[in-house]
Protein backbone atom coordinates (compact mmCIF):
# COMPACT_ATOMS: atom_id res chain seq x y z
CA UNK A 1 0.00 0.00 0.00
CA UNK A 2 1.56 3.30 -1.11
CA UNK A 3 1.53 6.51 0.92
CA UNK A 4 0.07 9.62 -0.72
CA UNK A 5 -0.32 13.20 0.46
CA UNK A 6 -3.46 15.01 -0.69
CA UNK A 7 -3.69 18.76 -1.20
CA UNK A 8 -6.74 21.01 -1.38
CA UNK A 9 -6.60 24.57 -2.71
CA UNK A 10 -9.90 26.46 -2.67
CA UNK A 11 -10.17 29.64 -4.71
CA UNK A 12 -13.13 31.98 -5.05
CA UNK A 13 -14.52 30.06 -8.05
CA UNK A 14 -12.38 26.92 -8.17
CA UNK A 15 -11.20 24.02 -6.05
CA UNK A 16 -7.87 22.49 -7.01
CA UNK A 17 -6.60 19.20 -5.66
CA UNK A 18 -3.66 16.89 -6.06
CA UNK A 19 -2.22 13.63 -4.76
CA UNK A 20 1.52 13.12 -4.32
CA UNK A 21 3.25 9.80 -3.76
CA UNK A 22 5.70 9.86 -0.88
CA UNK A 23 9.12 8.37 -1.47
CA UNK A 24 12.41 8.76 0.36
CA UNK A 25 12.61 11.66 2.80
CA UNK A 26 15.10 13.54 0.61
CA UNK A 27 12.95 13.26 -2.54
CA UNK A 28 10.27 15.69 -3.61
CA UNK A 29 6.78 14.13 -3.42
CA UNK A 30 5.87 12.74 -6.87
CA UNK A 31 2.67 13.97 -8.49
CA UNK A 32 0.20 11.12 -9.07
CA UNK A 33 -3.15 12.87 -9.61
CA UNK A 34 -4.08 16.49 -10.18
CA UNK A 35 -7.21 18.35 -11.14
CA UNK A 36 -9.76 20.96 -10.30
CA UNK A 37 -13.39 21.90 -10.28
CA UNK A 38 -13.65 25.28 -11.97
CA UNK A 39 -16.48 27.75 -12.54
CA UNK A 40 -18.02 26.88 -9.18
CA UNK A 41 -21.35 28.61 -8.83
CA UNK A 42 -21.87 28.48 -12.61
CA UNK A 43 -21.24 25.72 -15.11
CA UNK A 44 -19.00 23.77 -12.72
CA UNK A 45 -16.67 21.29 -14.35
CA UNK A 46 -14.34 18.62 -12.95
CA UNK A 47 -11.13 17.79 -14.79
CA UNK A 48 -8.24 15.64 -13.64
CA UNK A 49 -5.12 13.94 -14.93
CA UNK A 50 -3.03 11.05 -13.66
CA UNK A 51 0.52 10.81 -15.01
CA UNK A 52 -0.45 13.09 -17.89
CA UNK A 53 -3.54 11.08 -18.87
CA UNK A 54 -7.03 12.54 -18.55
CA UNK A 55 -9.03 10.56 -15.98
CA UNK A 56 -11.94 12.96 -15.43
CA UNK A 57 -13.63 15.50 -17.68
CA UNK A 58 -17.21 16.05 -16.61
CA UNK A 59 -19.80 18.53 -15.45
CA UNK A 60 -20.56 18.81 -11.74
CA UNK A 61 -24.29 19.61 -11.51
CA UNK A 62 -25.29 22.62 -9.38
CA UNK A 63 -21.92 22.63 -7.67
CA UNK A 64 -21.06 24.93 -4.82
CA UNK A 65 -17.77 24.40 -2.94
CA UNK A 66 -19.30 21.60 -0.85
CA UNK A 67 -20.50 19.81 -3.96
CA UNK A 68 -17.12 20.28 -5.61
CA UNK A 69 -15.38 18.78 -2.56
CA UNK A 70 -17.71 15.77 -2.62
CA UNK A 71 -17.03 15.17 -6.33
CA UNK A 72 -13.27 15.34 -5.76
CA UNK A 73 -13.40 12.93 -2.82
CA UNK A 74 -15.35 10.45 -4.96
CA UNK A 75 -12.71 10.65 -7.69
CA UNK A 76 -9.87 10.23 -5.19
CA UNK A 77 -11.62 7.18 -3.77
CA UNK A 78 -11.93 5.68 -7.24
CA UNK A 79 -8.37 6.43 -8.36
CA UNK A 80 -6.46 5.89 -5.10
CA UNK A 81 -8.65 3.31 -3.38
CA UNK A 82 -5.62 1.24 -2.30
CA UNK A 83 -3.54 4.20 -1.18
CA UNK A 84 -2.77 5.13 2.41
CA UNK A 85 -3.30 8.86 3.12
CA UNK A 86 -1.09 9.86 6.08
CA UNK A 87 -1.41 13.62 5.52
CA UNK A 88 -3.65 16.19 3.83
CA UNK A 89 -2.39 19.70 3.12
CA UNK A 90 -4.74 22.66 2.80
CA UNK A 91 -4.36 26.14 1.43
CA UNK A 92 -5.78 28.56 3.97
CA UNK A 93 -5.98 32.08 2.65
CA UNK A 94 -5.79 34.05 5.89
CA UNK A 95 -3.49 33.26 8.79
CA UNK A 96 -3.89 36.65 10.44
CA UNK A 97 -0.93 38.00 12.44
CA UNK A 98 -0.41 34.66 14.19
CA UNK A 99 0.70 32.19 11.53
CA UNK A 100 3.88 32.71 9.52
CA UNK A 101 4.45 29.03 8.59
CA UNK A 102 2.46 25.82 8.04
CA UNK A 103 0.88 24.21 11.11
CA UNK A 104 -0.76 20.93 12.06
CA UNK A 105 -4.51 21.51 12.32
CA UNK A 106 -6.19 21.17 15.70
CA UNK A 107 -9.69 22.08 16.86
CA UNK A 108 -8.25 25.17 18.53
CA UNK A 109 -6.54 26.29 15.32
CA UNK A 110 -9.74 25.77 13.31
CA UNK A 111 -11.59 27.96 15.82
CA UNK A 112 -8.87 30.60 15.57
CA UNK A 113 -8.92 30.58 11.76
CA UNK A 114 -12.70 30.90 11.68
CA UNK A 115 -12.23 34.34 13.26
CA UNK A 116 -10.71 35.44 9.93
CA UNK A 117 -13.75 34.46 7.83
CA UNK A 118 -14.77 38.10 7.52
CA UNK A 119 -11.25 38.99 6.33
CA UNK A 120 -11.52 36.61 3.35
CA UNK A 121 -15.19 35.73 2.84
CA UNK A 122 -14.70 34.30 -0.66
CA UNK A 123 -12.05 31.85 0.54
CA UNK A 124 -11.67 31.26 4.26
CA UNK A 125 -15.04 29.55 4.86
CA UNK A 126 -14.37 27.23 1.89
CA UNK A 127 -10.84 26.51 3.13
CA UNK A 128 -12.18 25.53 6.53
CA UNK A 129 -15.01 23.50 4.98
CA UNK A 130 -12.38 21.60 3.00
CA UNK A 131 -10.47 20.89 6.21
CA UNK A 132 -13.65 19.62 7.88
CA UNK A 133 -14.44 17.37 4.91
CA UNK A 134 -10.89 15.98 4.83
CA UNK A 135 -10.87 15.36 8.58
CA UNK A 136 -14.11 13.39 8.20
CA UNK A 137 -12.90 11.45 5.16
CA UNK A 138 -9.39 10.78 6.52
CA UNK A 139 -9.69 10.86 10.33
CA UNK A 140 -6.27 9.30 10.95
CA UNK A 141 -4.41 11.66 8.61
CA UNK A 142 -2.29 14.62 9.70
CA UNK A 143 -4.09 17.76 8.52
CA UNK A 144 -1.76 20.64 7.65
CA UNK A 145 -2.76 24.28 7.05
CA UNK A 146 -0.56 26.35 4.72
CA UNK A 147 -1.22 30.08 4.75
CA UNK A 148 -1.36 32.47 1.80
CA UNK A 149 -0.39 35.31 4.12
CA UNK A 150 2.69 33.62 5.63
CA UNK A 151 5.11 34.60 2.83
CA UNK A 152 4.47 38.28 3.58
CA UNK A 153 4.74 38.24 7.36
CA UNK A 154 8.28 39.67 7.33
CA UNK A 155 7.18 42.88 5.55
CA UNK A 156 8.86 46.06 6.76
CA UNK A 157 6.57 48.05 9.05
CA UNK A 158 5.86 50.71 6.41
CA UNK A 159 4.52 48.04 4.06
CA UNK A 160 2.50 46.41 6.82
CA UNK A 161 0.60 49.31 8.34
CA UNK A 162 -2.32 51.62 7.55
CA UNK A 163 -2.31 55.25 8.69
CA UNK A 164 -4.95 54.58 11.33
CA UNK A 165 -4.59 54.97 15.10
CA UNK A 166 -1.96 52.49 16.26
CA UNK A 167 -4.47 50.56 18.40
CA UNK A 168 -5.99 49.09 15.22
CA UNK A 169 -2.63 47.76 14.05
CA UNK A 170 -2.18 46.15 17.44
CA UNK A 171 -5.60 44.52 17.01
CA UNK A 172 -4.51 43.02 13.68
CA UNK A 173 -5.74 45.62 11.19
CA UNK A 174 -2.73 45.60 8.90
CA UNK A 175 -1.59 44.75 5.38
CA UNK A 176 -1.27 40.98 5.16
CA UNK A 177 -0.74 40.29 1.46
CA UNK A 178 -1.99 37.11 -0.21
CA UNK A 179 -1.09 34.56 -2.92
CA UNK A 180 1.92 33.74 -0.75
CA UNK A 181 2.01 30.05 -1.71
CA UNK A 182 2.28 31.04 -5.36
CA UNK A 183 5.01 33.60 -4.63
CA UNK A 184 6.90 31.06 -2.55
CA UNK A 185 6.89 28.57 -5.41
CA UNK A 186 7.86 31.14 -8.04
CA UNK A 187 10.70 32.46 -5.89
CA UNK A 188 12.11 28.97 -5.43
CA UNK A 189 11.58 27.97 -9.06
CA UNK A 190 13.18 31.16 -10.37
CA UNK A 191 16.23 30.45 -8.20
CA UNK A 192 16.51 27.10 -10.02
CA UNK A 193 16.04 28.33 -13.61
CA UNK A 194 17.92 31.63 -13.14
CA UNK A 195 20.07 31.32 -9.99
CA UNK A 196 21.82 34.60 -10.75
CA UNK A 197 18.51 36.31 -9.87
CA UNK A 198 18.17 34.68 -6.45
CA UNK A 199 19.50 37.77 -4.66
CA UNK A 200 17.83 40.16 -7.08
CA UNK A 201 14.89 42.53 -7.22
CA UNK A 202 11.82 40.79 -8.62
CA UNK A 203 8.24 41.82 -9.33
CA UNK A 204 5.85 38.88 -9.61
CA UNK A 205 2.36 39.35 -11.06
CA UNK A 206 -0.03 36.58 -10.04
CA UNK A 207 -2.90 37.19 -12.45
CA UNK A 208 -6.04 35.09 -12.34
CA UNK A 209 -9.58 35.37 -11.05
CA UNK A 210 -7.75 36.65 -7.99
CA UNK A 211 -4.86 38.95 -8.87
CA UNK A 212 -2.02 40.60 -7.01
CA UNK A 213 1.60 41.64 -7.35
CA UNK A 214 4.53 41.21 -5.01
CA UNK A 215 7.88 42.98 -4.71
CA UNK A 216 10.59 40.47 -3.75
CA UNK A 217 14.18 41.20 -2.79
CA UNK A 218 16.67 38.40 -2.09
CA UNK A 219 13.83 35.88 -2.02
CA UNK A 220 11.76 37.78 0.58
CA UNK A 221 8.49 39.65 0.17
CA UNK A 222 8.89 43.35 0.94
CA UNK A 223 5.68 44.69 -0.58
CA UNK A 224 2.34 43.53 -1.97
CA UNK A 225 -0.63 45.08 -3.72
CA UNK A 226 -3.09 43.25 -1.46
CA UNK A 227 -3.76 44.44 2.06
CA UNK A 228 -6.07 43.63 4.98
CA UNK A 229 -8.30 41.49 2.76
CA UNK A 230 -7.97 40.05 -0.73
CA UNK A 231 -9.87 43.06 -2.12
CA UNK A 232 -7.05 45.58 -2.44
CA UNK A 233 -4.77 46.41 -5.34
CA UNK A 234 -5.50 45.05 -8.81
CA UNK A 235 -9.03 44.58 -10.17
CA UNK A 236 -9.89 40.88 -10.27
CA UNK A 237 -12.53 38.60 -11.73
CA UNK A 238 -15.30 39.81 -9.42
CA UNK A 239 -13.40 41.91 -6.85
CA UNK A 240 -12.93 45.65 -7.17
CA UNK A 241 -9.29 46.09 -6.25
CA UNK A 242 -8.12 49.48 -4.97
CA UNK A 243 -11.01 51.71 -3.95
CA UNK A 244 -11.26 55.10 -2.26
CA UNK A 245 -12.74 54.33 1.20
CA UNK A 246 -14.93 57.37 0.73
CA UNK A 247 -16.88 55.31 -1.80
CA UNK A 248 -17.89 52.98 1.03
CA UNK A 249 -19.16 55.91 3.09
CA UNK A 250 -21.15 57.10 0.09
CA UNK A 251 -22.65 53.64 -0.46
CA UNK A 252 -23.74 53.50 3.16
CA UNK A 253 -24.95 57.08 3.56
CA UNK A 254 -26.41 57.87 0.15
CA UNK A 255 -27.30 54.47 -1.34
CA UNK A 256 -28.38 52.92 1.95
CA UNK A 257 -26.43 49.72 1.42
CA UNK A 258 -25.88 47.42 4.38
CA UNK A 259 -22.52 45.88 5.24
CA UNK A 260 -23.67 42.59 3.70
CA UNK A 261 -24.76 44.34 0.50
CA UNK A 262 -21.48 46.23 0.23
CA UNK A 263 -19.54 43.00 0.79
CA UNK A 264 -21.50 41.29 -1.99
CA UNK A 265 -20.91 44.26 -4.30
CA UNK A 266 -17.16 44.47 -3.71
CA UNK A 267 -16.37 40.75 -3.62
CA UNK A 268 -18.83 39.26 -6.10
CA UNK A 269 -20.20 41.90 -8.50
CA UNK A 270 -17.23 44.14 -9.26
CA UNK A 271 -13.90 43.72 -11.04
CA UNK A 272 -13.87 42.46 -14.62
CA UNK A 273 -17.45 41.21 -14.27
CA UNK A 274 -18.76 44.53 -12.98
CA UNK A 275 -16.84 46.68 -15.46
CA UNK A 276 -17.72 44.59 -18.50
CA UNK A 277 -21.19 43.43 -17.55
CA UNK A 278 -20.25 40.27 -19.46
CA UNK A 279 -17.95 37.92 -17.58
CA UNK A 280 -15.22 37.57 -14.97
CA UNK A 281 -13.31 35.22 -17.31
CA UNK A 282 -10.48 36.89 -19.22
CA UNK A 283 -10.78 34.34 -22.03
CA UNK A 284 -14.37 35.40 -22.63
CA UNK A 285 -13.48 39.09 -22.52
CA UNK A 286 -10.55 38.75 -24.93
CA UNK A 287 -12.84 36.94 -27.39
CA UNK A 288 -15.62 39.55 -27.12
CA UNK A 289 -16.11 42.46 -29.54
CA UNK A 290 -18.18 44.37 -26.98
CA UNK A 291 -16.53 47.75 -26.17
CA UNK A 292 -17.24 47.19 -22.47
CA UNK A 293 -15.06 44.06 -22.56
CA UNK A 294 -12.19 46.07 -24.04
CA UNK A 295 -12.63 48.78 -21.41
CA UNK A 296 -12.50 46.21 -18.60
CA UNK A 297 -9.30 44.75 -20.04
CA UNK A 298 -7.80 48.22 -20.47
CA UNK A 299 -8.42 49.02 -16.80
CA UNK A 300 -6.95 45.67 -15.72
CA UNK A 301 -3.79 46.36 -17.74
CA UNK A 302 -3.57 49.98 -16.55
CA UNK A 303 -3.61 48.91 -12.91
CA UNK A 304 -0.95 46.24 -13.46
CA UNK A 305 1.31 48.79 -15.17
CA UNK A 306 0.73 51.29 -12.37
CA UNK A 307 1.56 48.70 -9.69
CA UNK A 308 4.59 47.50 -11.62
CA UNK A 309 6.05 50.96 -11.21
CA UNK A 310 5.26 50.79 -7.49
CA UNK A 311 6.94 47.39 -7.13
CA UNK A 312 10.05 48.78 -8.84
CA UNK A 313 10.08 51.73 -6.45
CA UNK A 314 9.75 49.46 -3.38
CA UNK A 315 12.84 47.41 -4.25
CA UNK A 316 14.83 50.19 -5.97
CA UNK A 317 14.65 48.97 -9.56
CA UNK A 318 13.99 45.59 -11.15
CA UNK A 319 16.12 42.70 -12.31
CA UNK A 320 13.18 40.55 -13.43
CA UNK A 321 9.41 40.49 -13.87
CA UNK A 322 7.50 37.22 -13.62
CA UNK A 323 3.95 36.65 -14.84
CA UNK A 324 2.08 33.71 -13.32
CA UNK A 325 -1.47 32.57 -12.50
CA UNK A 326 -4.05 31.52 -15.10
CA UNK A 327 -3.98 34.84 -16.97
CA UNK A 328 -0.30 35.56 -16.43
CA UNK A 329 0.76 32.14 -17.68
CA UNK A 330 -1.58 31.94 -20.67
CA UNK A 331 -2.52 35.37 -22.00
CA UNK A 332 0.13 36.65 -24.39
CA UNK A 333 -2.12 39.62 -25.09
CA UNK A 334 -2.19 40.76 -21.44
CA UNK A 335 1.57 40.29 -21.03
CA UNK A 336 2.29 42.25 -24.21
CA UNK A 337 -0.11 45.02 -23.16
CA UNK A 338 1.48 45.32 -19.72
CA UNK A 339 5.04 45.41 -21.11
CA UNK A 340 4.32 47.87 -23.94
CA UNK A 341 6.45 51.04 -23.80
CA UNK A 342 8.25 49.98 -20.62
CA UNK A 343 11.64 51.03 -21.98
CA UNK A 344 11.87 53.67 -19.24
CA UNK A 345 12.07 50.77 -16.79
CA UNK A 346 14.69 49.01 -18.91
CA UNK A 347 12.13 46.37 -19.91
CA UNK A 348 11.36 45.15 -23.41
CA UNK A 349 10.10 41.80 -24.65
CA UNK A 350 10.64 39.37 -27.48
CA UNK A 351 7.22 39.47 -29.16
CA UNK A 352 7.57 36.08 -30.87
CA UNK A 353 8.64 34.33 -27.68
CA UNK A 354 5.78 35.94 -25.80
CA UNK A 355 3.27 34.88 -28.47
CA UNK A 356 4.27 31.22 -28.08
CA UNK A 357 4.14 31.40 -24.26
CA UNK A 358 7.87 30.79 -23.86
CA UNK A 359 8.99 30.60 -20.21
CA UNK A 360 11.30 33.57 -20.84
CA UNK A 361 10.53 36.23 -23.42
CA UNK A 362 13.15 38.87 -22.66
CA UNK A 363 14.26 40.99 -25.63
CA UNK A 364 17.97 40.96 -26.44
CA UNK A 365 18.36 44.62 -25.44
CA UNK A 366 16.27 44.43 -22.24
CA UNK A 367 17.95 45.21 -18.92
CA UNK A 368 15.09 43.48 -17.07
CA UNK A 369 14.42 39.80 -17.67
CA UNK A 370 10.79 38.79 -18.26
CA UNK A 371 9.29 35.37 -17.54
CA UNK A 372 5.96 33.55 -17.77
CA UNK A 373 6.17 30.70 -15.27
CA UNK A 374 3.57 28.21 -14.20
CA UNK A 375 2.97 28.37 -10.47
CA UNK A 376 2.42 25.26 -8.37
CA UNK A 377 0.78 26.05 -5.05
CA UNK A 378 -0.14 22.39 -4.64
CA UNK A 379 3.50 21.35 -4.59
CA UNK A 380 4.30 23.95 -1.94
CA UNK A 381 1.46 22.55 0.17
CA UNK A 382 2.60 18.95 -0.41
CA UNK A 383 6.17 19.78 0.60
CA UNK A 384 5.00 21.44 3.80
CA UNK A 385 2.73 18.51 4.67
CA UNK A 386 5.54 16.04 3.98
CA UNK A 387 7.93 18.02 6.20
CA UNK A 388 5.48 18.17 9.12
CA UNK A 389 4.66 14.48 8.66
CA UNK A 390 8.35 13.62 8.85
CA UNK A 391 8.75 15.84 11.93
CA UNK A 392 5.81 14.12 13.64
CA UNK A 393 7.36 10.71 12.94
CA UNK A 394 10.82 11.70 14.19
Amino acid sequence: MSDHILTFNAGSSSLKFAAYALGDRDRDPALALIGQVEKIGGDAHLSAKAHGETVADQAVPAADHAGATAAILRLIGERLHAAHIPAVGHRVVHGGPLYDRPVVVTDAIVDELARFNSFAPLHQPHNLAGIAAARAAFPAALQVACFDTAFHRAHPFVNDVFALPREYYDKGVRRYGFHGLSYEFITGHLAEVAPELAAGRIAVAHLGNGASMCAIRAGKSVGSTMGFTALDGLPMGTRCGQLDPGVLLYLMDQEGLSAAEISDLLFRRSGLLGLSGISNDMRTLEASDDPAAAQAIDYFVFRIRRELGAMAAIVGGLDAVVFTGGIGENSAFIRRSVCRDMDWLGLSIDEDANARNAPEFTAADSQVRVFALKTDEERVIARAAAALLAAAAA
